[in-house]
């Protein structure tokens, strides 16, 4: 059985930081309800649109049902409190007070159902000089000092990549969600569950902070691509494109030994400008323009055999492309393919947890409003005449050509 089974959502979340924490829990086996505005749906679906297909939004809501309900609406508040106690959690990340001005805040559905666990992710949290201030992903990583890290020493803050303030906040909401579910089996109790954005981007710049932030007291300096001591740091390789480097981390003497060696560079194992990892920091410039000169003379992937073969810590950089073209991460089965009506066989990056008690096939992400009327016949036990009223007065959607 899935390790989640039978845990039953309400999801209220729409982009990102919300949809990744109920994405992994769906992939960890909960019943995964998506409700949506009747009209348009949740905003991601059309974020990062090509053509038809919204990659964003399947990536994001995948093992997921979708429900249309008008929350505006007397009548789809009421409808919405009526399925609530069919449900262990309810999860959203609207701007401040919007729920609570439909009063679908968390006192409100407590009166209906005193053991829901209701989560909220916030830009900043619901308390403090910044709690009205909305947030996206990069807003919480520079407020929380992700920006001050990323870069060249010489050059400005930059936006990294990855999207930690979003994806990486969904996935400690999860992990509080699930804490307060087994609390609540202990108790019987239900609670509220606050998480800031910014406070959660936090959780990825310790140990940079820690280094070199003396206590608090200093700036933490940005290093560009070095970590620590030369030769950790990224080089260039044939045919010398865009992404064509590879990130080497030789960090102790076995790793040293085996960089010199594999290289063809011996005589570096003895000579006094590197033996030291001090006289490597010393002379940083020349040993790059050596191990350069060699990467240089062979692709990413053939440098990264060499070196890891003989148990250097390195990679490729690997491009979006290459990552779902990658033969390590297909073997093990992280690259999924899944059929989807409207854009046909489409790929999906995987779940990295494995657990091997639980198994849950992943599915396609929802079109608008596709299971609206079997979830309510199931859970409310509506019949046609009834479902058929609720659309009509525009409180439930049909199934939607939205992008998605």
């Amino acid at each position: 059985m899935a390790a989640l089974e039978g845990l039953r959502i309400l999801d209220l979340t729409h982009y990102e930081a919300g949809t990744a924490c109920t994405l992994a829990l769906a992939w960890l086996g909960a019943d995964v309800v998506k409700v949506e505005p009747p009209d348009h749906g949740d905003a991601g679906r059309t974020a990062g649109l090509a053509g038809e297909y919204s990659a964003f939004f399947c990536t994001w809501n995948a093992n997921k049902q979708s429900v249309t309900i008008d929350l505006k609406s007397a009548a789809g508040q009421s409808l919405f409190m009526k399925l609530l106690p069919r449900f262990d959690i309810v999860v959203e990340n609207f701007a401040p007070g919007v729920l609570e001005r439909l009063g679908l805040g968390y006192e409100a559905l407590k009166s209906v159902h005193p053991a829901i666990i209701y989560g909220q992710i916030k830009g900043f949290g619901s308390s403090g000089p910044y709690a009205d201030y909305r947030s996206f992903d990069p807003i919480a990583q520079a407020a929380a000092g992700v920006f001050s890290l990323t870069g060249e020493a010489d050059g400005r803050p930059l936006y990294p990549g990855t999207s930690i303030g979003d994806s990486g906040t969904g996935v400690q909401m999860a992990m509080a969600l699930l804490a307060a579910y087994v609390q609540r089996l202990r108790t019987g109790e239900g609670q509220h569950i606050e998480i800031s954005m910014q406070e959660a981007a936090t959780y990825y710049i310790r140990t940079r902070a820690a280094y070199a932030g003396a206590w608090g007291t200093e700036a933490a300096p940005r290093t560009g691509n070095v970590l620590g001591l030369p030769p950790s740091d990224l080089y260039p390789c044939k045919p010398l494109g865009a992404n064509d480097w590879i990130y080497i981390a030789a960090t102790t003497a076995e790793h040293w030994d085996a960089l010199c060696v594999t290289t063809d560079h011996p005589e570096l194992l003895v000579d006094e400008r590197f033996v030291e990892p001090s006289a490597r920091l010393d002379n940083k410039e020349e040993f790059f323009g050596i191990l350069s000169a060699w990467t240089r003379q062979k692709t990413k992937f053939e440098a990264m055999d060499m070196l890891a073969t003989a148990g250097v810590p390195c990679s490729a950089v690997l491009d979006t492309k290459e990552l779902h073209e990658d033969p390590h991460l297909n073997e093990r089965g992280f690259i999924h393919h899944i059929d989807h009506p409207r854009h046909g066989k489409v790929p999906l990056l995987g779940f990295a947890p494995r657990l091997s008690k639980s198994k849950v096939a992943i599915t396609r992400a929802p079109l608008l409003g596709e299971h609206t009327r079997e979830v309510l016949a199931r859970e409310l036990s509506m019949d046609d005449h009834e479902l058929d009223a609720l659309q009509s007065d525009g409180v439930i959607g049909d199934v939607q050509d939205i992008p998605g």
